[in-house]
């Protein structure tokens, strides 16, 4: 296993994180691979253009994130990588505190291509939120 692969993995996870804060959603075109397929509670998307065009429509504008990756262990096989990640999404509003927080565990599927290293698919699992749902 390389390091620079290793490396070049992390990566992504850390700028799938800012395109979201950032809400530059096209960038995830450079992030995932055009055949990309994600699974989470929000549904499954199959292929880049289903990726984008959900994380596009549930954004809100008054509402910011901010993802803060945590324990990441990455597995390299050659031109394929493995990855089980933690993170924690805040929710705020400009100027506030967060007024929610999610656990969320996930795991990729990453692969070189032609164009580098591109997450191909994902599983996202959230474990908790504070404050809890009200049920």
């Amino acid at each position: 296993m390389s390091t620079q692969d290793r490396s070049d993995v992390i990566d992504l996870l850390a700028r799938l994180a800012l395109a979201l804060d950032d809400r530059r959603y096209e960038d995830l075109r450079t992030i995932y691979a055009e055949d990309a397929r994600t699974s989470s509670p929000r549904g499954e998307m199959a292929g880049i253009d289903e990726i984008v065009a959900l994380v596009t429509r549930v954004g809100s504008a008054e509402e910011r994130t901010q993802h803060v990756n945590g324990t990441t262990v990455v597995d390299v096989d050659g031109d394929r990588a493995e990855v089980h990640s933690h993170q924690l999404v805040h929710y705020f509003r400009d100027g506030a505190a967060p007024h929610r927080t999610t656990g969320i565990h996930f795991r990729y599927t990453a692969e070189r291509r032609a164009e580098g290293w591109r997450l191909t698919r994902g599983q996202i699992t959230p474990l908790w939120q504070n404050p809890a749902p009200s049920r």
